[in-house]
């Protein structure tokens, strides 16, 4: 049986330091704050990197140098057969596309196997550790990465944005439009199935926000996602960026209320999640998983 290395990206929510704990590799995504590039869970923390943001700092993103990502494929081919690498969706960071690419080309090919299975956060975390199973299954890294893209929207993921801020600082929205939402206090909605982030509603207040989202899931998971229920190998999912623990404890019980008999995943939204989004942003979700119980 071949040794096969599972690897991700931080946007999962699991950092570098983490990797031991959950037995796969984890590749930091860079975060480019006053012009100078540091990497998430390496050479800051999301406390720091939300103080950074509060004060005004110019922070934006980029996805890995093709440099950095054969580095690590280099370092675990030395000791493993096969690479499964599942970056955050295609849709989502041209990360993805990069990867595939790179792994075209020697001496990569038919050794490292990209996945392009549309996950980011939580529903990107349970499909790398479903990745670990399958490889302790004894499936090859080619078959994890069909049965990974076979299942891509087996997931689904509301996100509420507390400030329209930072969807302006990043050109999400016009500058007029932040101005108007911020007046009447509208909290947009946003949905990713597959590998687009779509607007699905908007509304006042994050209590309403949640509550939205609370019954969209509901509906989700009654309908499209009910047969990954009846089988037993579907989970809830939470992630927030910086919010008053308070606040976030209130939304993890009322979405376990809601769905009592769901094991509950929570990370939080990482630094290269958060410059988009801001603080105080929430996002739900359901996910099949192979996970039996999360470490």
């Amino acid at each position: 049986m071949p040794e096969i290395a599972i690897m991700t990206d931080s946007n999962c929510g699991i950092m570098p330091s983490e990797e031991s704990a959950y037995g796969i590799h984890v590749l930091p995504m860079p975060v480019i704050i006053d012009g100078e590039t540091y990497y998430e869970g390496i050479d800051f923390t999301l406390d720091e990197f939300y103080e950074k943001q509060a004060s005004g700092a110019a922070i934006t993103t980029s996805q890995p140098s093709p440099g950095d990502v054969a580095a690590m494929w280099d370092r675990l081919l030395s000791t493993q057969d096969e690479i499964v690498f599942i970056p955050m969706s295609s849709g989502l960071s041209n990360t993805c596309q990069t990867a595939l690419l790179l792994a075209d080309d020697e001496p990569y090919k038919d050794r490292v196997f990209v996945v392009d299975n549309h996950r980011i956060s939580v529903t990107q975390t349970l499909s790398v550790l479903d990745a670990k199973i399958l490889a302790e299954q004894g499936k090859k890294a080619q078959e994890i990465k069909e049965i990974l893209e076979r299942e891509a929207l087996d997931a689904i993921i509301y996100i509420a944005v507390d400030t329209l801020e930072y969807l302006k600082k990043g050109g999400r929205i016009t500058p007029a439009a932040a101005a108007i939402g911020s007046v009447l206090r509208l909290k947009p909605v946003l949905t990713i199935q597959g590998d687009k982030l779509d607007s699905y509603a908007k509304t006042r207040g994050m209590k309403s926000a949640f509550h939205l989202m609370l019954e969209a899931l509901k509906k989700d998971i009654d309908t499209r996602l009910a047969p990954l229920k009846e089988q037993g190998c579907l989970k809830i999912g939470l992630a927030n960026t910086q919010m008053d623990k308070e606040k976030l404890d209130a939304f993890k019980a009322e979405l376990q209320e809601a769905f009592p008999d769901l094991e509950l995943v929570y990370f939080p939204l990482t630094s290269s999640i958060g410059t988009h989004v801001g603080p105080g942003g929430l996002g739900i979700g359901a996910v099949r998983s192979r996970q039996k119980h999360m470490v």
